[in-house]
């Protein structure tokens, strides 16, 4: 009698072991359509309303139905007939209980869907350098939050422009500003043409200068790329900086020239042009401006809000050059 009793056990544990695996296999034929087609009969009450809502033909959700019916391997509507609705079987209701999670999961991954591919969430990667980290950032900062405030936005800031174009294609940057020529690899949008000029004690009030003018005068300098360059520019004319204090502190420098201790050739864009205690001295071409470009990665697909920044960025340089 035992073994029987173990053998009518192991009999029905396997059937139940059958029996789970057919209906796990069957539900894998689940669609949300038709878990969406099942909602809209037991709402509607009837199919006719039901398709009329989801704006399908009758016959077409009678069939998303009774394919949901085939999968589960049950009835999951009481059909009376004429003006009496449908009614849910005790398995439709067990099912329309975890469709409307399953539905409402979709409507979720929808949304967050349109939501990254409009670049309202989702993140970005800012470089920068300091003169634009002072004077053009923020504005564009302060106007993409606006827009999209649910979006991360990261920012860092680099010396050098070789940290911009390394950091671009290794992917540490989604978008960044850079001074120069940019690599063909990148996708970039030239945004200014910036100048150098000589930022002078208040009490120097001349407006335009020759680079030769510099010579002998105490130096206020940076070490950075950008202090190489205007040194190699004016070395062609023969003339070699006197030093007098260097920093990479941009406000340090201008400090320090408003202090008397010196002159600095500065790209204008560097330069607090609204401090009375410095003058402010066009000069000659000898030193080539630099060109400020935005650029970002070609080979990588970015979020829509790299587009929306560069756009922001245009848009805050030309009224910051036209005023």
């Amino acid at each position: 009698m035992v073994r029987i009793r173990e053998h009518s056990e192991k009999r029905l544990s396997l059937v139940m072991k059958i029996a789970d695996a057919y209906d796990q296999h069957m539900l894998a034929d689940v669609e949300l359509k038709q878990l969406r087609a099942l909602q809209a009969v037991a709402q509607e009450g009837s199919f006719a309303k039901a398709a009329s809502r989801l704006g399908f033909t009758q016959s077409a959700v009678s069939q998303q139905v009774a394919a949901l019916e085939r999968a589960v391997g049950d009835r999951l509507f009481d059909r009376p007939g004429g003006p009496r609705p449908a009614v849910l079987t005790p398995v439709g209701e067990l099912l329309l209980a975890h469709a409307g999670d399953l539905l409402g999961r979709q409507d979720d991954l929808a949304g967050a869907l349109r939501d990254l591919r409009s670049g309202s969430t989702g993140h970005i990667s800012v470089g920068s350098f300091q003169s634009v980290s002072v004077r053009v950032l923020p504005e564009v900062l302060g106007r993409l939050r606006a827009e999209r405030p649910r979006l991360d936005i990261r920012c860092g800031e680099f010396d050098e422009p070789e940290d911009a174009i390394g950091r671009l294609r290794s992917g540490e940057y989604d978008v960044a500003f850079t001074v120069g020529e940019v690599p063909t690899d990148l996708d970039s949008v030239s945004l200014l043409v910036d100048p150098f000029v000589v930022v002078a004690p208040a009490r120097d009030t001349r407006r335009e200068m020759d680079v030769g003018g510099l010579a002998g005068l105490p130096i206020i300098g940076q070490y950075s790329r950008c202090q190489c360059t205007v040194e190699e520019a004016v070395a062609k004319v023969g003339v070699t900086f006197n030093y007098v204090f260097r920093s990479n502190d941009n406000t340090a420098v201008q400090a320090m020239v408003r202090a008397d201790m010196g002159y600095a050739v500065m790209p204008r864009l560097a330069v607090d042009v609204d401090d009375p205690g410095v003058s402010i001295i066009s000069i000659d071409d000898t030193v080539a401006p630099r060109l400020i470009s935005v650029a970002r990665p070609r080979d990588r697909t970015m979020n829509a809000a790299v587009d929306r920044f560069v756009e922001i960025a245009v848009s805050v340089v030309e009224s910051f050059t036209t005023t």
